[in-house]
């Protein structure tokens, strides 16, 4: 064909892509989210459709999501009247609206009758969580989206082995991808096999067998359950603190994190989670514990709601529930996340709360790991100061990786999800709602900790900043609407 005709065919798919685009991108996608799209495969038509077949569908196959329904159901009907089990007179305004909102898109209630203990040392979770599993009876669930046997989980994976040896199941999950883009994938398995524990990848990439979805749709989950009795979830992975890469190494960064250990009615439905990705990865439904509970009358005991989030479900779980909480507010919210490229919803809410007059901090790191993510929440920044929201810059070379928000003095969220667009819509989450004054008190302690470690930003010095910083953060927020 001639030059002029080849021209045409190129001109008319370029139309139809265009077309495509505007019919199909746009449907139950965010407006700046499709446009984002839209613009990409209008001026690189080609090169933007063969992305958005890579990595522009934000939900799991349908069978995925069919399992997600159907657990769902099983826990709706083990659960009727459970969420009766708690100190619902005791709680402040706004929160029933919270917890109903969870019930509904989660479908784990609210309970009562829970001991909460938070783990800010993160050799000294690694600890208690073996120590537990030394303890375990019956089964140890782990799920982690990064799972390494190195020197600083040695001691989880020898308790493991020690739990398998007196006929305790254990069964493992950890993140396909995860896995590979960290060392240690092969010792880690081979430890695993060689102890008898099962094990399954999560969201596996094995198109050769079937299993495929958007590469970084991604299970991000951290928790451990032991007997259905305790349980621990967080912001920590199972790896040394500097994740054993070399250039971390080389620039001595190392993770900070916070973890929770819980005991009580709350465990079983961090056990439910489990089930869940469980029932995903094995087709291997387990049975959800259906025994009665009842409520322990004690003070100290909290109400605990298990919130889990990501691509099963049709809904962005904890974007909802964030934005829902910073609108209840009536005094303080504190935001710590070492991520933060917030959804338009939550910017808004948060610029709302300090322009009401309320007190609105953020933590996040002084250093990042990841570029792109460190440039696009620095793009955010001054807009937050400009409406009076305080943020501190916790001082490398440690990363601030914890993930925890809490309103006022009673409620407060603690789990691995952070507060940017991929914990949002892309990657599976956990998060525990609380209700406890005393919980809070213990964790404004540990952000106290943090702001002497900080470093505030100061508005005048940082619209100061050199230009081309100001050019790498610009450039890097129009990426974070692709999702």
């Amino acid at each position: 064909m001639d030059p002029e005709t080849w021209a045409w065919i190129f001109l008319a798919g370029h139309v139809i892509l265009g077309a495509f685009a505007v019919a199909y991108i746009s449907a139950r996608r965010r407006p700046a989210t499709a446009i984002a799209w839209m613009l990409t495969i209008i001026f690189v038509p080609y090169v933007g459709l063969v992305a958005f077949m890579l990595v522009g569908f934000s939900r799991l196959p349908k069978a995925r999501r069919d399992k997600q329904k159907h657990v769902n159901e099983l826990i709706l009907e083990r659960t009727e009247g459970f969420d009766q089990l708690s100190h619902r007179d005791e709680w402040p305004q706004g929160l029933p609206g919270l917890v109903t909102l969870n019930s509904a898109l989660g479908a784990l209630p609210m309970v009562g009758g829970n001991d909460v203990e938070l783990l800010p040392d993160y050799h000294g979770s690694i600890a208690a969580m073996a120590e537990q599993i030394d303890r375990a009876q019956h089964y140890v669930h782990v799920e982690f989206y990064i799972l390494v046997h190195d020197d600083a989980t040695r001691p989880f994976f020898d308790a493991l082995a020690r739990a398998v040896a007196r006929g305790v199941t254990v069964r493992v999950l950890s993140d396909h991808l995860a896995s590979l883009m960290n060392p240690g994938r092969k010792e880690t398995l081979a430890r695993l096999a060689e102890m008898g524990a099962e094990y399954h990848a999560m969201l596996p990439l094995r198109p050769w067998e079937g299993h495929w979805q958007r590469i970084d749709l991604r299970n991000h989950r951290k928790l451990l359950v032991v007997d259905g009795l305790v349980g621990f979830t967080g912001s920590q992975n199972l790896v040394h603190e500097s994740y054993n890469k070399k250039k971390n190494i080389a620039r001595g960064l190392r993770w900070h994190e916070l973890m929770m250990r819980i005991h009580g009615p709350a465990v079983r439905e961090l056990d439910a989670v489990f089930v869940t990705d469980w029932f995903s990865e094995s087709d291997e439904l387990l049975v959800l514990d259906t025994s009665p509970v009842v409520l322990d009358p004690a003070p100290h005991r909290v109400d605990a709601q298990v919130v889990p989030s990501g691509p099963s479900f049709e809904n962005d779980n904890n974007l909802k529930l964030f934005v829902a909480m910073i609108h209840q507010a009536n005094e303080r919210v504190s935001i710590t996340s070492p991520y933060f490229v917030p959804e338009d919803s939550v910017l808004l809410a948060m610029i709302t709360a300090a322009g009401r007059g309320l007190s609105v901090e953020l933590f996040v790191s002084e250093i990042g790991d990841q570029a792109l993510v460190y440039h696009a929440q620095r793009s955010y920044y001054e807009a937050l100061l400009r409406a009076g929201v305080k943020i501190y810059l916790y001082r490398a070379p440690e990363v601030l990786h914890a993930k925890h928000f809490s309103i006022d003095s009673e409620v407060a969220v603690i789990g691995s999800s952070n507060m940017d667009v991929r914990s949002f819509s892309l990657n599976m989450e956990i998060s525990v709602l609380i209700h406890s004054r005393e919980f809070v008190q213990e964790l404004r302690g540990i952000e106290d900790g943090y702001r002497a470690n900080s470093r505030e930003l100061d508005l005048a010095d940082w619209v100061k900043r050199p230009a081309m910083e100001k050019f790498w953060d610009s450039a890097a927020r129009l990426t974070s609407n692709l999702q």
